[in-house]
């Protein structure tokens, strides 16, 4: 599809002309000198024309996109542009973004040198899951003349889905084992206890537990040798995700369940790295995905499409049937780590007693999160009566937060409050605390 345009130096010099030719009729000797520049402005116009639209002018663009988006990750995209031009050409680029980034400013602008390639890359967050669809391709191109522009459109519509966080998945599996638990976010947990399934007798080295050593391999060694353990294998590791209206609330650009679902995607895939098997239930007035605890080398494919099609619903959640589902899809003790939200102590009282009947029977993580909002907004310094007064009821906020967390430890149920941007970093952390316990 071929359109001319005309850019802002074509109205610069013709604004020029304008303003000679009415000098000229105040001073008549520049009057030739008007109809000289006239006629070149007429001759450089026609020969801009005839390079723009001549057939050594070619150029190609191709937009370069990964597979698949990450939520609330930033996603390079690159448009490749090749040029078989015998001169530079000043190339404008708007491209068709989807519709979720609501972006109609988008423009990127480059030059390129003649018979050469070039590209350019910007990236793209996206906060919602689901398919991200891009338009065209447009081009506009102008010689060094710049008095004309041609417009140029390449590709098709292009659709990307986006799915659940991936880099933060594996981020975070590299972050998640011994040998580099050092890192900032993982916490280094000091084994408690020999809860852990016997894995093979070795020499001892300086430094392994005394209490290890095997007198009878060291007899018959004539050295001394010890025994070596290792986590217990194949527990059952439960993400449940309450995604009703609780878990709409948006922070940095991404709801809580958002959140939630690219925690669940982390944990599983440490838990099945760890040999253990990971399941997930979603549930809010009525139960949603319910994919059965495994540790097949397909399941985190199978949790990760169970993930991408959840949606939040205006609803209240049903503990009640939370705990029917637990009772009948999860067969023997596992660990169900339960992603909600509580905004009050009166909210938490009132399914506490559900909890408290899930806890009995598995051992419950419940990960709620803490208002940044209200962080921040009490740590600033108020001014006048009206602030302290606000910053006074923000506080009691927080507060009421803290003493959710000390009722459920009263009750013996575990628990997590965190910020939203740091929930996959304590879960694991949680998840690594417990198997390090022996709870699991």
């Amino acid at each position: 599809m071929k359109q001319l345009f005309l850019p802002n130096r074509f109205f610069w010099v013709l604004g020029a002309l304008v303003v000679l030719f009415v000098v000229s009729f105040w001073l008549p000797p520049l009057f030739p000198v008007a109809q000289a520049v006239f006629v070149l402005f007429l001759a450089a116009l026609l020969l801009d024309g005839i390079l723009l639209y001549s057939n050594t002018t070619q150029i190609n663009a191709q937009r370069v996109l990964p597979k698949v988006f990450g939520l609330g990750d930033e996603n390079e995209v690159a448009v490749q542009l090749d040029s078989a031009t015998s001169f530079p050409l000043s190339v404008t680029l708007i491209d068709e973004l989807p519709v979720q980034f609501q972006r109609r400013d988008f423009e990127r602008t480059l030059r390129l040198p003649a018979n050469d390639s070039d590209s350019i890359a910007y990236s793209l967050r996206p906060v919602e899951r689901g398919e991200y669809t891009f338009g065209q391709i447009n081009l506009f191109l102008s010689t060094p003349l710049g008095l004309l522009q041609r417009r140029l459109q390449f590709g098709a519509e292009e659709a990307v889905p986006v799915y659940p966080s991936i880099l933060q998945m594996k981020q975070l599996e590299l972050r998640a084992f011994d040998r580099i638990a050092q890192y900032q976010g993982i916490k280094k947990i000091r084994r408690i206890g020999h809860s852990y399934e016997f894995e093979q007798i070795k020499n001892y080295v300086r430094g392994d537990d005394y209490r290890s050593i095997n007198w009878k391999a060291s007899s018959r060694r004539n050295t001394l040798m010890v025994n070596q353990y290792e986590d217990e294998r194949a527990q059952q590791v439960y993400s449940v995700i309450d995604k009703s209206r609780v878990m709409k609330m948006p922070f940095g650009g991404l709801s809580l369940m958002d959140y939630a679902i690219n925690a669940s995607l982390a944990i599983s895939n440490v838990a099945l790295q760890k040999y253990d098997r990971a399941g997930l239930i979603t549930f809010s007035d009525k139960v949603g995905a319910a994919v059965k605890s495994d540790s097949k080398p397909t399941q985190l494919n199978k949790i990760l499409l169970a993930l991408y099609k959840e949606q939040e619903r205006p609803v209240e959640a049903n503990y009640e049937l939370l705990y029917y589902a637990a009772r009948k899809l999860i067969k023997g003790r596992s660990l169900l780590l339960l992603y909600t939200n509580f905004e009050s102590r009166f909210a938490l009282e009132r399914v506490l007693p559900v909890l408290r009947r899930i806890n009995r029977l598995h051992l419950l993580v419940v990960v709620f999160f803490e208002n940044t909002e209200i962080r921040q907004f009490v740590e600033e310094e108020a001014d006048t009566l009206e602030g302290i007064y606000q910053k006074t009821v923000a506080r009691k906020f927080l507060n009421e937060k803290q003493q959710m967390v000390q009722m459920l430890r009263q009750y013996g149920i575990q628990s997590v409050l965190t910020r939203p941007e740091d929930l996959s970093i304590n879960t694991v952390n949680k998840y690594l605390e417990l198997k390090s316990r022996g709870l699991i």
